[in-house]
């Protein structure tokens, strides 16, 4: 049977669901290219239809396409090569003036020393090109600061269940399905907001299933979930090729989420040259899920799944017993540690963007490590309790900027006298915009009190400016910062 994702993928930029901001700035970008002439990235989760709207723009434009991966292929001198190239030549047999549309997916994986100048290189492509290109990346904040700074921007929200529940409908009437409407709700419930992701769990319930009904949904989410542990000891432990794979149809884990589980848990069991194999097998698929992330042709999915299965139980040289105690992926755990860390930098620095009056970019950039460095470990308290103050920060956000424990005491008793200046800085702010009232009305009150005497009007003049300089010397401590 067809990949359903892709049979149904959509040919024109206004069948994308789910995102019409976002379709609706997309297609303004590639309208006003010639006035502007720079690259836009599309960014979001998976599955939202970031990919799918670059084509089906190309084609609504009858731009012809060119896609690099940046799984595959982000060493600088192949990236100048075929994307370079590209971007600084037309073409003579299609589009509208000779344009072509260049596509760089999973533009966020240029990172780290493996790139090989990789994500320079993007960076020089993008910024001498004279054809469109888009940056297609799930994590905005992993990709470089130059490079994001060199782009436009559009943002592909989560797909609402009441955009994908159509589209399910849609694929069951083309496909002759009977279902009942409350099956489709369900499916669209349990994939937050992942499109694709929806219409291939629609698929794999359809294959098994005369009828969808809700009932249906709910226990095959059931026995999917059941089994990762039990189908790793299947695969490292137990079965044989042919068994280890059809036990991963069983499971509710996509091809590169697996493969991350048999990957961290097989050298548990394994050890030597069948360990040595197994990784043979694993690398194979790897390269298999590089393919797929390439051409977006899910169909390579299988030849991934035998090997991670099927070639990791071959692999085993003799019986393996007793009980293993199997773990979720050690890369997943780095991914939420780096991702809550950025959430809480990017917390912080909107802050101080909106306080100061200056971009999320110079924020992070210029003032930040500058916050960081004057409040380390919370040594400058005075200092410390202003900032906070100014920038409403809490307990979380102070632990970050400051690198001291969130729970400790010092932290803790920071935000409360951070809590008691913001309050006393409200106070004195609303008592002189009384006073200036009051000053208005008696101005404008030609019966209002006035002093006899000029020595009384000079003594009133110096009260008032000395208690200006007071508070202003109280909220001194509230500027320091911009």
């Amino acid at each position: 049977m067809a990949d359903w994702t892709e049979t149904y993928r959509p040919s024109t930029l206004s069948e994308v669901r789910g995102n019409d901001k976002a379709r609706d700035a997309f297609r303004e970008w590639a309208e006003s290219w010639e006035d502007h002439q720079k690259a836009v990235i599309l960014h979001g989760s998976p599955g939202v239809g970031k990919t799918s709207a670059a084509h089906a723009l190309a084609n609504d434009l009858g731009w012809p396409t060119i896609e690099l991966n940046a799984s595959d292929q982000r060493k600088a001198d192949i990236v100048k090569r075929i994307a370079g190239e590209a971007a600084k030549s037309g073409t003579l047999t299609g589009g509208t003036a000779g344009r072509r549309l260049v596509i760089l997916d999973e533009a966020d994986n240029f990172h780290g020393n493996v790139d090989y100048g990789g994500s320079r290189a993007v960076t020089d492509v993008i910024k001498s090109a004279n054809q469109p290109v888009v940056l297609i990346a799930n994590e905005f904040y992993d990709m470089s600061q130059n490079l994001r700074n060199s782009c436009e921007t559009v943002e592909f929200r989560d797909v609402s269940k009441r955009s994908i529940v159509p589209v399910l409908r849609d694929i069951c009437r083309q496909e002759g399905i009977e279902f009942e409407a409350e099956a489709l709700e369900a499916i669209a419930e349990n994939t937050d907001g992942d499109l694709r992701s929806a219409v291939n769990d629609l698929q794999a319930l359809a294959e098994r299933e005369d009828r969808l009904t809700a009932e249906a949904v709910v226990t095959g989410e059931r026995d999917r979930t059941k089994g990762i542990f039990d189908f790793l000891d299947e695969v490292i432990k137990e079965k044989g090729a042919q068994e280890a794979l059809y036990a991963s149809y069983e499971v509710d884990e996509t091809p590169d989420d697996l493969i991350n589980w048999i990957e961290d848990n097989v050298p548990k069991d394994f050890a030597g040259r069948e360990l040595a194999d197994a990784y043979s097998a694993l690398a194979r698929a790897d390269r298999w899920l590089g393919r797929v992330r390439a051409t977006q042709n899910y169909s390579y999915w299988r030849y991934a799944g035998d090997n991670m299965t099927a070639g990791v139980a071959a692999a085993r040289r003799e019986p393996k017993g007793g009980w293993t105690r199997y773990g979720p992926p050690s890369y997943w755990r780095k991914l939420g540690s780096s991702r809550g860390a950025r959430d809480r930098r990017d917390y912080v620095a909107q802050k101080i963007a909106e306080s100061g009056g200056v971009s999320m970019s110079s924020a992070r950039r210029e003032v930040l490590p500058y916050l960081a460095a004057m409040t380390h470990h919370c040594k400058n308290r005075e200092l410390t309790v202003a900032m906070t103050a100014r920038y409403e920060l809490d307990a979380e956000h102070v632990a970050f900027v400051t690198g001291s424990g969130k729970d400790t005491n010092k932290v803790q008793d920071i935000v409360a006298d951070a809590e008691r200046l913001r309050e006393e800085a409200a106070v004195e702010s609303s008592g002189g915009a009384f006073e200036g009232a009051r000053r208005t009305y008696a101005e404008e009150d030609p019966t209002a009190e006035k002093s006899a005497s000029p020595d009384a009007d000079t003594e009133s003049m110096e009260t008032d400016d000395d208690e200006q300089a007071d508070a202003s010397d109280s909220q001194s401590g509230l500027g320091d910062f911009m």
